[in-house]
């Protein structure tokens, strides 16, 4: 296992690889778009796997989906994609140790949006082609999940998503100081599980989420209240990586050797 000053140089490398990927801005949206997309198939994959279970009024059901949804970081990591969540740690380390400037930082977060939305875009259009959202008990589930998403108080979205975002960071974080495969995989997916059991906001899921609720024609599923969601979770998520992930840790690590200037691929 790294040690913690280890694993916070892994981080400011992450910083400045997204600062310096960043630049060549065809490539760096493709890999936001594909970390929207392994968000997406991970959202789909709850939603079939809960919504039966929903649909019987089972109470274990949103762990169900929760223990499932985790196979979306797990392929961002692993397979390598650039996502906005995990960023919202990340750049802010690389802004507090100055290894990044804050419109370097800026335009690597506002690349990741635009990627994530076309990744989650594009996975539902792909599943309100294939049909399997159409009707029965996973069709049910999804617009059940989309309306509640768009119905919700500004404030609860925006408290739900610090809380969301400090399990993704943490995730992150405690992958990056795990040297096994299986132990960083299990790690990603016991955090996400608690994001998704517990109800908490993702604004990356969410894109997909409000596709898949647009694109089907759910009731009262607008582009405005998908837009506010949006918003406001962005912003909940933002403050849970950045105050609450990044900056306890930036206060209590003792200032590591100097960190590499790039790394060979990014810390998700």
């Amino acid at each position: 296992m790294l040690s913690l000053p280890d694993t916070l140089n892994q981080q400011i490398s992450g910083a400045v690889h997204k600062d310096h990927a960043s630049r060549d801005t065809g490539r760096y949206l493709v890999a936001a778009i594909l970390a929207g997309a392994f968000i997406g198939i991970a959202d789909v994959f709850m939603f079939t796997a809960a919504g039966p279970l929903a649909a019987d009024n089972i109470p274990w059901a949103p762990l169900v989906g929760g223990l499932v949804f985790g196979l979306g970081l797990i392929l961002v990591v692993f397979a390598g994609s650039e996502l906005v969540t995990s960023a919202m740690m990340v750049v802010p380390i690389g802004w507090a140790k100055r290894s990044i400037s804050i419109p370097a930082g800026l335009r690597a977060i506002g690349l990741m949006i635009i990627g994530n939305l076309v990744g989650s875009i594009i996975i539902a259009l792909l599943i309100k082609g294939s049909g399997i959202m159409d009707h029965g008990p996973v069709a049910d589930y999804m617009a059940t999940v989309s309306q509640a998403k768009v119905h919700k108080p500004t404030g609860e979205l925006f408290f739900r998503g610090i809380m969301c975002n400090v399990l993704v960071c943490l995730a992150v974080w405690t992958q990056t100081r795990a040297t096994n495969e299986v132990a960083k995989m299990v790690v990603m997916a016991w955090c996400m599980a608690a994001f998704v059991t517990s109800g908490f906001e993702h604004v990356v899921a969410n894109m997909t989420t409000l596709s898949l609720g647009l694109v089907h024609g759910v009731d009262t599923v607008t582009l405005a209240g998908a837009a506010r969601n949006l918003v406001v979770v962005l912003l909940g998520n933002a403050v849970g990586g950045a105050v609450f992930v990044a900056l306890p840790y930036l206060a209590s690590v003792k200032q590591p050797a100097a960190a590499p200037a790039d790394t060979a691929g990014s810390v998700a």
